[in-house]
């Protein structure tokens, strides 16, 4: 089978066509000694590759663990998840690391602590040099070479899943630390459990679209989107970025917070066209914001089928607009959202929050129980100069959260949007005004750019026909055009942000 870089267009083309079609079968690798979707404690591997079909399998300076495969969309760059395979390679006792977003391919092997390139080749290249790949860490060529010095396992509850991409049978293996072994088991490290592969015939067949969780602990990360500067883009960045997320497996709980609903209309929750129709009036997030005792999160929040898999909103209202003097002279006012999500902390795993573009009390109540904040702009004279009063008002908030015992909010960054795809202005404009956010602001901007394309305009227009009415049924760019560029932006965007807050 011959390999092109170019058919690759997003992470699951890199894994499926690149990982599993050519390199895996290349090196040697069969479906018996190689797993995808391993997760060893807070560590997931996507690929994991064994010199030796060892059972049970044991975690030690004798693992028969070879290598680590890591496969990354096509805009990625890969020096970002360097340190990541460093500490997969190092925490785990596993010689070589391959990463890989099909553009380019980077071994790395473990020199003492660290980690130092071995190999580099393009995608293009790929195919000459699969000779040197092999000689390097082909199954044949590991087998006879013994695993570096032991290293300490830092997470020492394992949980193993396996997913075999040929029939989508998904096993689940996770064997506690405290089961009497199988007879005649390799030596192990003390207090280190082994997995033991179960036979297939003995175990349910079930397809899993969700690695399970390795800990009870809450992980759930709320984020804001705020500009105080209107028309940047916020309103789509949050409700295709939930999109995104929701693709990676992530529950999403999606806030609107800006009486505006533009988040509202945008996920699909406004079903009426005469305001007497409207069944938004008596739940919504300003219910939430007025009572300490009633109108839960779970009360309140609609499914929207928006995207899929689906995802979970708080409508918001134009009422919102006149009970904001009202909600501001009440002391606990600002603290009931961040009350009512932790009732919810064991539901999602993401809450995004639409902000006002204003420095009013509901931007307010967004970035103080906000975990993390992501600023998007057009990087435009106004949106720039408006990072003054966004970083004043971070700082304001930061000295309430210090009050009530809350981490201030980490800025996630400057998030380019709305960006002209004009080829001169990406080529000499586009650089100079990023460059210009750290050095004049000292504000960091992402990586990823969200480009203004007709294909984020034609979902968000989406209507459906009910008797005589024209009702609007916006979808996701990731459901109404999975293969579009404009698609594949927020699926970088989303991979960005999961690496950031520690997701990835």
């Amino acid at each position: 089978m011959t390999f092109n870089p170019n058919n690759c267009r997003n992470e699951s083309e890199v894994e499926t066509k690149l990982i599993v079609s050519y390199l895996l079968p290349k090196l040697g690798y069969t479906p018996d000694n190689w797993y995808q979707e391993i997760a060893f404690g807070n560590i997931r591997l996507d690929f994991l590759s064994f010199a030796t079909q060892v059972l049970p399998i044991v975690i030690d300076a004798d693992s028969p663990m070879s290598v680590v495969i890591e496969a990354k969309h096509p805009k990625e760059k890969l020096d970002r998840h360097i340190r990541r395979l460093k500490r997969y390679l190092t925490s785990l006792n596993i010689r070589y690391g391959l990463i890989t977003n099909a553009k380019e391919i980077r071994i790395y092997e473990i020199a003492a602590s660290e980690i130092q390139l071995v190999f580099n080749c393009s995608g293009q290249e790929l195919e000459t040099r699969i000779d040197e790949i092999i000689a390097l860490i082909g199954r044949d060529s590991l087998k006879i070479i013994k695993s570096p010095e032991n290293l300490e396992l830092k997470d020492s509850q394992l949980n193993l899943v396996t997913r075999d991409l040929t029939n989508e049978i998904a096993i689940a293996l996770n064997h506690p630390a405290n089961v009497e072994p199988p007879p005649n088991p390799i030596s192990q490290p003390e207090n280190v459990p082994e997995i033991v592969p179960f036979a297939p015939e003995i175990v349910p067949k079930i397809k899993l679209d969700l690695v399970e969780p390795t800990t009870s602990q809450n992980t759930m990360k709320i984020i804001a989107v705020y500009h105080n500067k209107g028309g940047v883009g916020k309103t789509t960045t949050v409700v295709n970025l939930a999109a995104a997320l929701s693709k990676q497996c992530k529950r999403v709980l999606v806030i609107d917070l800006d009486s505006q609903a533009n988040t509202t209309f945008a996920t699909g929750l406004v079903k009426f066209d005469d305001e007497e129709d409207d069944d938004l009036k008596q739940k919504n997030i300003l219910h939430i914001l007025q009572s300490e005792d009633f109108y839960s999160i779970s009360e309140v929040a609609r499914k929207s089928n928006f995207c899929s898999p689906a995802i979970d909103v708080i409508p918001s209202h134009i009422d919102l607009m006149q009970y904001e003097t009202e909600l501001n002279s009440l002391d606990y006012s600002r603290m009931i959202l961040i009350q009512k999500l932790a009732e919810v902390q064991d539901k999602y795993d993401i809450v995004l929050i639409d902000t006002p573009p204003s420095l009013n009390f509901y931007a307010r109540v967004a970035l103080i129980a906000a975990d993390y904040l992501i600023i998007p702009s057009d990087l435009k004279p106004f949106a720039n100069q408006g990072l003054i009063n966004v970083k004043d008002f971070i700082k304001k908030v930061n000295g309430f959260k210090k009050q009530i015992g809350k981490n201030p909010l980490q800025v996630l960054g400057v998030l380019p949007c709305k960006i002209s795809t004009n080829g001169k202005f990406i080529q000499y404009s586009l650089p100079r005004r990023r460059d210009a956010i750290p050095k004049r602001y000292g504000i960091e901007i992402m990586e990823s750019v969200i480009y203004e394309r007709d294909d984020l305009a034609k979902c968000a227009e989406q209507t459906q026909i009910f008797g005589d009415i024209e009702i609007a049924d916006p979808i996701s760019v990731l459901d109404f055009k999975p293969d579009s560029i404009a698609s594949q932006e927020f699926e970088v965007l989303a991979m960005e942000v999961l690496e950031k807050i520690g997701e990835k």
